[in-house]
């Protein structure tokens, strides 16, 4: 299918004026913008649509089309719209998208919605319905939710040929992906694998079996989707194998889903950092937000107030040399994005497995000295300001020492708080930002604060 690519705004401006119109020209200017349309592009309009101009829009899509555009919206439109279009027509998309997309689409519908989708798809689909089923019997995030069972499977007596001539066949259509070949005993467990690659070089009359490459790497349907994300890109894979313990093939994760998986935690590490969560903010009234986000900024607070404690115990110190205060803002933010830049690496390093808690002293060290050298550097540039500013060489001592040393306090609280909340079971995201931000403002001040009243006859 063609595609154009305009800009969003372009595409949500033709569909509003495509649906003011009201006439049948508009109606199939509307179906001839649509068949063009990307369903990633028409579902990020339909977001910024009116949830009934959404309706409308996809009500004029055909089938294939609105099943890939209903996987791409987020839950609470995606539930607006089944509760609104037929029920024939709500299975029909169902059968039509991969299984983890239809488990996705049922699981964020109501219990009474979902109920009554999975009846309609078993009319429609028995064995798509069966396979939806399954997938919603394992917990959500794990590789259950993500497996889908349209993957080449093929007997090992099968020749390069043979296997050819079947991904060619009708039998092959509706399979999501050629990549790989799976190999499969007569009760379903898994042998090895072949790529396409491997297959179309192999000679035509040479069995699978023999150029089938075995001691795969595979996981169970329980394994959490983090997991799955890491060892598809520890070992380059594009499809990997979901087995039960006696081996059989449940199904196969591929790696577009897994992009999703780690677009989708990056960003919930990303707000979780600053003290929230996506899916709390989606799913949560402001109240339940509000409350699950309270305990963290109120802990914040409670450390924050140790640093004002400090703050107060050199106040004779800040009278006499005012211009210090206009330096520790400076010095707290700068220190501060150094220690969440230093917490980012470590929790998306610990979601990927190149932090390890077993080699905790190597990261610690490698942040270390990559923070040592730009606190040397922004030490020196800040001194020199200070300097400048004053006009008393050893102010600027002061505040590029208190620079440097509040820089290498937070890197350090940033790479540690993230490894001490996995070690005891937190959620490093969670832990890693407000507290690493608050630790670095009670050192930082308290050695900035008392290396000036060592120093204050000199600064005046």
């Amino acid at each position: 299918m063609p595609m154009s690519v305009p800009t969003q705004d372009s595409l949500l401006e033709r569909l509003r004026s495509a649906l003011e119109a009201a006439t049948n020209d508009a109606h199939v200017s509307l179906q001839r913008l649509l068949a063009d349309e990307h369903p990633a592009d028409i579902a990020a309009a339909l977001r910024e649509l009116d949830p009934d101009e959404a309706l409308s829009i996809f009500g004029r899509l055909d089938n294939r089309s609105a099943a890939e555009v209903l996987d791409e919206l987020d839950p609470e439109l995606a539930g607006y719209i089944l509760e609104r279009i037929p029920a024939v027509r709500t299975a029909k998309l169902l059968g039509t998208l991969p299984v983890d997309d239809a488990a996705e689409v049922v699981s964020e519908a109501t219990a009474d919605r979902a109920t009554q989708l999975l009846a309609d798809l078993e009319q429609h689909a028995p064995d798509e319905a069966e396979a939806v089923r399954l997938a919603l019997t394992y917990p959500e995030r794990t590789a259950g939710r993500l497996m889908t069972d349209k993957y080449a499977a093929v007997k090992p007596s099968l020749t390069a040929a043979e296997v050819l001539a079947y991904l060619r066949s009708a039998d092959a259509a509706p399979l999501e992906t050629f990549n790989d070949i799976f190999v499969l005993d007569a009760d379903g467990v898994l042998l090895g694998v072949c790529s396409i690659r491997e297959l179309v070089t192999a000679p035509a009359g040479e069995t699978i079996a023999t150029f089938m490459t075995q001691g795969l790497v595979s996981v169970a349907p329980e394994t959490d989707q983090e997991e799955v994300a890491r060892r598809i890109s520890l070992y380059d894979l594009l499809t990997i194998p979901v087995i039960d313990e006696p081996g059989h093939l449940l199904g196969i994760i591929t790696v577009d889903d897994v992009l999703d998986v780690l677009i989708e935690e990056f960003t919930e590490d990303y707000l979780r950092m600053a003290g929230t969560d996506a899916e709390e903010m989606d799913q949560r009234t402001a109240v339940q937000v509000a409350r699950l986000r309270l305990p963290w900024l109120l802990g914040t607070m409670g450390i924050e107030l140790g640093a004002g404690l400090v703050i107060a115990n050199f106040n004779e110190v800040l009278q006499r040399v005012i211009l210090l205060a206009s330096f520790m803002p400076v010095i707290s933010a700068v220190s501060g994005n150094v220690g969440l830049q230093a917490a980012a690496i470590v929790v998306r390093g610990l979601d990927t497995g190149h932090v390890s808690l077993s080699r905790w002293s190597r990261q610690v060290s490698k942040e270390l000295t990559t923070t040592l050298l730009m606190a040397l550097a922004c030490g020196i540039v800040l001194g020199t300001v200070g300097v400048i500013w004053s006009r008393h060489p050893t102010f600027g001592i002061v505040i590029g020492v208190a620079m440097t040393c509040s820089m290498l306090t937070a890197g350090l609280m940033g790479t540690l708080i993230p490894m001490f909340s996995k070690r005891f079971g937190f959620d490093p995201a969670t832990t890693a930002g407000p507290f690493e931000t608050a630790f670095q403002d009670v050192i930082g001040f308290a050695v900035f604060l008392w290396l000036a009243s060592l120093l204050e006859h000199w600064l005046v």
